[in-house]
Protein backbone atom coordinates (compact mmCIF):
# COMPACT_ATOMS: atom_id res chain seq x y z
CA UNK A 1 0.00 0.00 0.00
CA UNK A 2 2.84 2.40 0.80
CA UNK A 3 4.43 1.86 -2.59
CA UNK A 4 1.38 2.87 -4.62
CA UNK A 5 1.82 6.67 -4.37
CA UNK A 6 5.52 6.40 -5.15
CA UNK A 7 4.87 4.20 -8.17
CA UNK A 8 2.16 6.52 -9.39
CA UNK A 9 4.52 9.52 -9.40
CA UNK A 10 7.52 7.60 -10.63
CA UNK A 11 9.36 8.75 -13.73
CA UNK A 12 7.80 7.27 -16.84
CA UNK A 13 9.64 8.05 -20.10
CA UNK A 14 6.65 7.18 -22.28
CA UNK A 15 4.39 9.64 -20.45
CA UNK A 16 6.93 12.46 -20.76
CA UNK A 17 7.44 11.63 -24.43
CA UNK A 18 3.71 11.95 -25.05
CA UNK A 19 3.60 15.28 -23.21
CA UNK A 20 6.48 16.62 -25.29
CA UNK A 21 4.75 15.43 -28.47
CA UNK A 22 1.53 17.20 -27.51
CA UNK A 23 3.43 20.36 -26.62
CA UNK A 24 5.24 20.23 -29.96
CA UNK A 25 2.00 19.81 -31.89
CA UNK A 26 0.39 22.73 -30.05
CA UNK A 27 3.47 24.88 -30.65
CA UNK A 28 3.47 24.05 -34.36
CA UNK A 29 -0.21 24.94 -34.59
CA UNK A 30 0.36 28.33 -32.97
CA UNK A 31 3.57 28.93 -34.93
CA UNK A 32 1.89 28.04 -38.25
CA UNK A 33 -0.85 30.62 -37.62
CA UNK A 34 1.78 33.29 -36.99
CA UNK A 35 3.82 32.28 -40.02
CA UNK A 36 0.78 32.30 -42.32
CA UNK A 37 0.03 35.86 -41.19
CA UNK A 38 3.65 36.87 -41.75
CA UNK A 39 3.61 35.25 -45.20
CA UNK A 40 0.46 37.14 -46.19
CA UNK A 41 1.99 40.44 -45.09
CA UNK A 42 5.25 39.64 -46.90
CA UNK A 43 3.47 38.84 -50.18
CA UNK A 44 1.41 42.03 -49.97
CA UNK A 45 4.48 44.16 -49.30
CA UNK A 46 6.54 42.46 -52.03
CA UNK A 47 3.90 42.85 -54.73
CA UNK A 48 2.99 46.36 -53.56
CA UNK A 49 6.66 47.37 -53.81
CA UNK A 50 6.60 46.54 -57.51
CA UNK A 51 3.42 48.58 -57.86
CA UNK A 52 4.90 51.63 -56.14
CA UNK A 53 7.88 51.52 -58.48
CA UNK A 54 5.47 52.74 -61.19
CA UNK A 55 3.01 54.78 -59.10
CA UNK A 56 4.09 57.37 -56.58
CA UNK A 57 2.84 57.00 -53.04
CA UNK A 58 1.62 60.60 -53.07
CA UNK A 59 -0.63 60.02 -56.11
CA UNK A 60 -1.82 56.75 -54.62
CA UNK A 61 -2.95 58.44 -51.41
CA UNK A 62 -4.20 61.78 -52.77
CA UNK A 63 -5.63 61.18 -56.24
CA UNK A 64 -9.43 61.01 -56.26
CA UNK A 65 -9.68 58.84 -59.39
CA UNK A 66 -9.26 55.08 -59.47
CA UNK A 67 -9.23 53.89 -63.09
CA UNK A 68 -6.44 51.29 -63.37
CA UNK A 69 -8.31 49.41 -66.10
CA UNK A 70 -8.68 52.45 -68.40
CA UNK A 71 -6.22 53.68 -71.02
CA UNK A 72 -5.83 56.89 -69.00
CA UNK A 73 -5.02 55.07 -65.79
CA UNK A 74 -5.29 56.73 -62.39
CA UNK A 75 -4.34 54.99 -59.18
CA UNK A 76 -5.87 57.04 -56.39
CA UNK A 77 -7.06 54.76 -53.61
CA UNK A 78 -9.33 57.36 -52.00
CA UNK A 79 -12.52 56.40 -53.92
CA UNK A 80 -12.18 52.79 -52.73
CA UNK A 81 -11.36 53.87 -49.16
CA UNK A 82 -14.37 56.20 -49.14
CA UNK A 83 -16.69 53.45 -50.38
CA UNK A 84 -15.33 51.04 -47.78
CA UNK A 85 -15.73 53.51 -44.92
CA UNK A 86 -19.22 54.62 -45.97
CA UNK A 87 -20.65 51.11 -46.28
CA UNK A 88 -18.96 50.10 -43.02
CA UNK A 89 -20.28 53.23 -41.30
CA UNK A 90 -23.85 52.49 -42.39
CA UNK A 91 -23.44 48.91 -41.24
CA UNK A 92 -22.22 50.00 -37.81
CA UNK A 93 -25.12 52.44 -37.43
CA UNK A 94 -27.37 49.42 -37.80
CA UNK A 95 -25.39 46.73 -36.00
CA UNK A 96 -24.06 48.58 -32.94
CA UNK A 97 -27.35 49.79 -31.42
CA UNK A 98 -29.33 46.73 -32.51
CA UNK A 99 -26.69 44.26 -31.39
CA UNK A 100 -26.17 46.03 -28.06
CA UNK A 101 -29.89 46.11 -27.29
CA UNK A 102 -30.20 42.42 -28.15
CA UNK A 103 -27.21 41.62 -25.93
CA UNK A 104 -28.66 43.55 -22.97
CA UNK A 105 -32.02 41.82 -23.37
CA UNK A 106 -30.55 38.33 -23.65
CA UNK A 107 -28.17 38.86 -20.75
CA UNK A 108 -30.39 40.69 -18.26
CA UNK A 109 -34.06 40.27 -19.15
CA UNK A 110 -34.71 37.21 -21.32
CA UNK A 111 -35.89 34.00 -19.64
CA UNK A 112 -33.56 31.05 -19.94
CA UNK A 113 -35.69 29.30 -22.58
CA UNK A 114 -35.92 32.44 -24.70
CA UNK A 115 -32.17 33.04 -24.48
CA UNK A 116 -31.35 29.45 -25.40
CA UNK A 117 -33.64 29.77 -28.44
CA UNK A 118 -32.84 33.26 -29.70
CA UNK A 119 -29.05 33.13 -29.41
CA UNK A 120 -28.58 30.03 -31.62
CA UNK A 121 -30.93 31.57 -34.19
CA UNK A 122 -28.85 34.75 -34.22
CA UNK A 123 -25.65 32.77 -34.59
CA UNK A 124 -27.26 30.79 -37.41
CA UNK A 125 -27.77 34.11 -39.21
CA UNK A 126 -23.99 34.47 -39.38
CA UNK A 127 -23.84 31.24 -41.39
CA UNK A 128 -25.93 32.51 -44.31
CA UNK A 129 -23.74 32.88 -47.44
CA UNK A 130 -22.87 36.50 -48.12
CA UNK A 131 -23.92 36.22 -51.77
CA UNK A 132 -27.45 35.62 -50.50
CA UNK A 133 -27.25 38.82 -48.47
CA UNK A 134 -26.00 40.61 -51.59
CA UNK A 135 -29.06 39.71 -53.64
CA UNK A 136 -31.25 40.41 -50.61
CA UNK A 137 -29.84 43.96 -50.60
CA UNK A 138 -30.25 44.37 -54.37
CA UNK A 139 -33.69 42.82 -54.85
CA UNK A 140 -35.43 43.58 -51.55
CA UNK A 141 -33.81 46.28 -49.40
CA UNK A 142 -33.08 48.78 -52.17
CA UNK A 143 -36.57 48.46 -53.78
CA UNK A 144 -38.09 48.76 -50.30
CA UNK A 145 -36.17 51.98 -49.67
CA UNK A 146 -37.20 53.28 -53.09
CA UNK A 147 -40.86 52.49 -52.45
CA UNK A 148 -41.03 53.94 -48.92
CA UNK A 149 -38.58 56.71 -48.06
CA UNK A 150 -36.16 57.36 -50.96
CA UNK A 151 -37.92 57.30 -54.33
CA UNK A 152 -34.89 58.80 -56.11
CA UNK A 153 -32.49 56.21 -54.76
CA UNK A 154 -30.58 54.58 -57.66
CA UNK A 155 -30.65 50.84 -58.10
CA UNK A 156 -27.01 50.57 -57.09
CA UNK A 157 -26.05 52.45 -53.95
CA UNK A 158 -24.14 52.10 -50.70
CA UNK A 159 -27.11 52.54 -48.36
CA UNK A 160 -28.85 49.24 -49.07
CA UNK A 161 -25.69 47.11 -48.88
CA UNK A 162 -24.62 48.98 -45.73
CA UNK A 163 -27.92 48.17 -44.02
CA UNK A 164 -27.67 44.52 -45.02
CA UNK A 165 -24.06 44.28 -43.84
CA UNK A 166 -25.25 45.75 -40.53
CA UNK A 167 -27.89 43.03 -40.26
CA UNK A 168 -25.28 40.46 -41.18
CA UNK A 169 -22.86 41.46 -38.39
CA UNK A 170 -25.53 41.80 -35.69
CA UNK A 171 -24.85 38.21 -34.51
CA UNK A 172 -21.15 39.02 -34.00
CA UNK A 173 -21.89 42.15 -31.97
CA UNK A 174 -24.76 40.70 -29.94
CA UNK A 175 -23.14 37.34 -29.18
CA UNK A 176 -19.78 38.69 -28.02
CA UNK A 177 -21.41 41.55 -26.10
CA UNK A 178 -23.84 39.18 -24.39
CA UNK A 179 -21.00 36.87 -23.37
CA UNK A 180 -19.15 39.85 -21.89
CA UNK A 181 -22.22 40.90 -19.92
CA UNK A 182 -22.87 37.39 -18.66
CA UNK A 183 -19.29 37.30 -17.40
CA UNK A 184 -19.95 40.20 -15.02
CA UNK A 185 -20.05 38.70 -11.49
CA UNK A 186 -23.50 38.33 -9.96
CA UNK A 187 -22.49 40.10 -6.75
CA UNK A 188 -22.12 43.34 -8.71
CA UNK A 189 -25.75 43.10 -9.78
CA UNK A 190 -26.83 42.19 -6.26
CA UNK A 191 -24.98 45.20 -4.88
CA UNK A 192 -26.84 47.42 -7.32
CA UNK A 193 -30.19 45.91 -6.34
CA UNK A 194 -29.31 46.41 -2.67
CA UNK A 195 -28.77 50.12 -3.34
CA UNK A 196 -32.31 50.37 -4.70
CA UNK A 197 -31.58 50.30 -8.43
CA UNK A 198 -34.11 48.76 -10.77
CA UNK A 199 -33.31 45.94 -13.14
CA UNK A 200 -33.15 48.36 -16.07
CA UNK A 201 -30.87 50.77 -14.21
CA UNK A 202 -28.60 47.91 -13.20
CA UNK A 203 -28.35 46.70 -16.77
CA UNK A 204 -27.48 50.13 -18.20
CA UNK A 205 -25.46 51.75 -15.42
CA UNK A 206 -23.75 48.79 -13.78
CA UNK A 207 -23.51 45.72 -16.02
CA UNK A 208 -22.88 47.51 -19.31
CA UNK A 209 -20.02 49.70 -17.96
CA UNK A 210 -18.48 46.68 -16.25
CA UNK A 211 -18.53 44.76 -19.55
CA UNK A 212 -17.29 47.67 -21.64
CA UNK A 213 -14.00 46.02 -22.61
CA UNK A 214 -15.83 43.00 -24.02
CA UNK A 215 -18.44 45.17 -25.73
CA UNK A 216 -15.70 47.24 -27.39
CA UNK A 217 -14.13 44.00 -28.58
CA UNK A 218 -17.47 43.07 -30.14
CA UNK A 219 -17.63 46.42 -31.92
CA UNK A 220 -14.12 46.04 -33.28
CA UNK A 221 -14.97 42.54 -34.51
CA UNK A 222 -18.02 44.00 -36.24
CA UNK A 223 -15.95 46.78 -37.82
CA UNK A 224 -13.38 44.31 -39.13
CA UNK A 225 -16.15 42.12 -40.53
CA UNK A 226 -17.85 45.07 -42.22
CA UNK A 227 -14.63 46.46 -43.72
CA UNK A 228 -13.72 43.07 -45.17
CA UNK A 229 -17.14 42.28 -46.63
CA UNK A 230 -17.02 41.55 -50.35
CA UNK A 231 -20.02 39.96 -52.01
CA UNK A 232 -22.76 42.21 -50.61
CA UNK A 233 -21.16 45.38 -51.95
CA UNK A 234 -19.99 43.62 -55.12
CA UNK A 235 -23.58 42.71 -55.98
CA UNK A 236 -25.53 45.73 -54.73
CA UNK A 237 -23.20 48.76 -54.60
CA UNK A 238 -22.43 49.07 -58.30
CA UNK A 239 -18.66 48.48 -58.46
CA UNK A 240 -18.09 52.06 -59.65
CA UNK A 241 -15.04 53.73 -58.04
CA UNK A 242 -16.77 56.98 -57.17
CA UNK A 243 -15.20 59.35 -54.65
CA UNK A 244 -18.22 60.27 -52.57
CA UNK A 245 -19.33 60.23 -48.97
CA UNK A 246 -23.01 60.08 -49.93
CA UNK A 247 -24.39 56.61 -49.13
CA UNK A 248 -27.18 57.06 -51.68
CA UNK A 249 -24.73 56.94 -54.58
CA UNK A 250 -23.08 53.91 -56.18
CA UNK A 251 -19.48 53.18 -55.32
CA UNK A 252 -16.87 50.47 -55.07
CA UNK A 253 -14.96 49.19 -52.07
CA UNK A 254 -11.46 47.81 -51.79
CA UNK A 255 -12.68 44.23 -51.65
CA UNK A 256 -14.96 44.56 -54.68
CA UNK A 257 -12.10 45.90 -56.78
CA UNK A 258 -9.90 42.98 -55.73
CA UNK A 259 -12.65 40.58 -56.80
CA UNK A 260 -13.12 42.43 -60.09
CA UNK A 261 -9.44 42.23 -61.05
CA UNK A 262 -8.95 38.70 -59.73
CA UNK A 263 -11.38 37.30 -62.28
CA UNK A 264 -8.47 36.90 -64.73
CA UNK A 265 -8.94 39.75 -67.22
CA UNK A 266 -5.46 41.20 -66.55
CA UNK A 267 -2.17 39.41 -67.16
CA UNK A 268 -0.16 38.37 -64.15
CA UNK A 269 2.60 40.84 -63.33
CA UNK A 270 0.98 43.87 -64.99
CA UNK A 271 0.61 47.09 -63.03
CA UNK A 272 -3.17 46.66 -62.99
CA UNK A 273 -2.74 43.22 -61.47
CA UNK A 274 -0.24 44.51 -58.92
CA UNK A 275 -2.68 47.24 -57.90
CA UNK A 276 -4.82 44.65 -56.09
CA UNK A 277 -1.94 43.96 -53.72
CA UNK A 278 -1.56 47.66 -52.97
CA UNK A 279 -5.28 47.87 -52.31
CA UNK A 280 -5.08 44.75 -50.15
CA UNK A 281 -2.22 46.28 -48.17
CA UNK A 282 -4.35 49.37 -47.49
CA UNK A 283 -7.21 47.15 -46.34
CA UNK A 284 -4.85 45.25 -44.05
CA UNK A 285 -3.54 48.49 -42.53
CA UNK A 286 -7.10 49.76 -41.99
CA UNK A 287 -8.08 46.57 -40.20
CA UNK A 288 -4.87 46.66 -38.16
CA UNK A 289 -5.59 50.26 -37.15
CA UNK A 290 -9.09 49.37 -36.00
CA UNK A 291 -7.76 46.47 -33.96
CA UNK A 292 -5.06 48.60 -32.35
CA UNK A 293 -7.64 51.22 -31.38
CA UNK A 294 -9.89 48.48 -30.01
CA UNK A 295 -7.02 47.01 -28.00
CA UNK A 296 -6.21 50.40 -26.48
CA UNK A 297 -9.87 51.02 -25.63
CA UNK A 298 -10.24 47.57 -24.05
CA UNK A 299 -7.10 48.15 -22.03
CA UNK A 300 -8.33 51.53 -20.85
CA UNK A 301 -11.78 50.32 -19.82
CA UNK A 302 -10.36 47.20 -18.21
CA UNK A 303 -8.18 49.40 -16.01
CA UNK A 304 -11.08 51.74 -15.26
CA UNK A 305 -13.36 48.96 -14.05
Amino acid sequence: MTDQPASRFAHRPLRHWRERLIESVLFLAAFSAVMITVAIIAILIYESWSFFEHVSLKDFLTDTQWTPLFSDAHYGIMPLVAGTLVTSGVALLVAVPLGTVIAIYLSEFAPHTVRETVKPVLELLAGVPTIVFGYFALLFVTPLLQATVLPNLPGFNMLGPGIVIGIMIVPYVSSVSEDAMRAVPMHIREGSYAMGATRFQTALRVVTPAATSGIVAAYILGISRAVGETMVVAVAAGQQPNFTWNPMEPAATITTYIVQVSLGDLPHGSIGYQSIFAAGLVLLLMTLLFNIVGHLLRKRFRQAY
